[in-house]
Formats: C-alpha cells, structure tokens, sequence
C-alpha cells in the first residue's frame, strides 16, 4: 500500500488515507477506521528511539532522507512507550522509566524489556528478553550497572540499541527488537481502553 497524510485528526493523533482504495487509517493504531479496508491493520515493526548519531554508530550504511525541519518541541519525558501486541497494550511512562533504566515485564504473556539507554535517556527500545527456542531457551533479565545494560544471570553486556551482546558469556547473541510507539498520556485510553500502565 502507499498512504498519503489525510490531514484530519483523529482522537488527537495524525490519520493517514491508501492511495488504492482511498480508506482512512489511525496512525497510532495502524488500523482503518474508514472505507473499504476498515478493520484491517498494518503490521507494526521494530523500531528504536535513538539519535541519528548512535543510529550511524550502529548502522553506518544507512541512508536517510534529509527534508528541512525545525526540532521538535516535544521531550521524550512527557510520553508513555506503549507496547501492543494486538491481544493486550501497556504503557511506561518514560519519566518513571527513566527513574529505573529497565523494567522487566510481560506483555500478553511475550517476556519483554523496556530500556532506557543507560548513556541517554533520549533514546529507548524494547527487547525480547527470550534467547533461543525449545530446550535451549533462556529467558534473561536486564539491569542496569555502571551507566552499562547487562544481564543478571551471566553479567553479559548489552548494546542499549542493537540488543547485541558485546562482552561475556552471551558476547555475539541478540535480542530481538519489538514494536513499540510513543504516546501523549491524555491520549493513551482513547486508543487502547483496555490497556495496562506500569508504575515504578
């Protein structure tokens, strides 16, 4: 599909229309709301909140598309992370993320990790905390140590970005990223009325 700014707002977040059948989408939801495709979803993926400096450290191919823009008056401290897996949403307030650098938590029953960089608490990402599958799955813990993400089980260190291990036992695992957004407070019940919100 190719989606075009619609330009109304709804529920105080932008909506987007497809360009092959005209249907209006929420863009917090990834779903439409109206016309022929309304029900459907879009598949949300992995995605981090980061600095393009520490993106570029990570992944130095990449290429970016540069649209003149004035920075944003937003700090990341006024919104929740929400993870939805569909079948259940919880938010984490990023002021009280920040206060505790990891929560380890389960959201429809995924194992998960929230991470605020121990470096910059301008940048987040969600984690499987699940290694391996079957008999060889490990379900880890995350902690933050020294201004350094690692694992309670084998002090393994952590990129806070990629999820690559870099030092111990686990050097060269990775963790699978997980969708997840940002939202307003104030706008959290509107989208996902039945979600949970975690507390420190």
């Amino acid at each position: 599909m190719v989606f075009g700014v619609h330009g109304a707002l709804w529920g105080n977040a932008m909506t987007w229309w497809d360009h092959d059948t005209g249907s209006i989408w929420s863009q917090p939801l990834g779903e439409a709301i109206a016309g022929p495709r309304k029900g459907e979803t879009v598949e949300l993926l992995p995605m981090s909140y980061t600095t393009w400096e520490a993106w570029q450290q990570a992944h130095p191919d990449t290429e970016a598309m540069d649209a003149p823009a004035r920075p944003t008056g937003f700090d990341l401290g006024e919104f929740y992370l929400v993870v939805d897996f569909g079948s259940n949403a919880k938010a984490y307030p990023v002021a009280g993320l920040r206060q505790v650098g990891v929560v380890n938590d389960q959201v429809a029953g995924a194992d998960i990790a929230v991470v605020i960089d121990p470096t910059d608490d301008q940048r987040w990402t969600v984690f499987s905390r699940q290694l391996g599958s079957g008999a060889d799955e490990d379900i880890i813990t995350l902690t933050v140590s020294d201004r350094r993400l690692v694992d309670t089980e084998t002090n393994s260190t952590w990129d806070p970005t990629t999820g690559v291990a870099l030092t111990g036992e686990r050097q060269g695992q990775v963790l699978d990223r997980l969708p997840a957004i940002t939202s307003f407070p104030d706008d959290y019940d509107t989208f996902w009325p039945e979600g949970e919100l975690w507390a420190p």
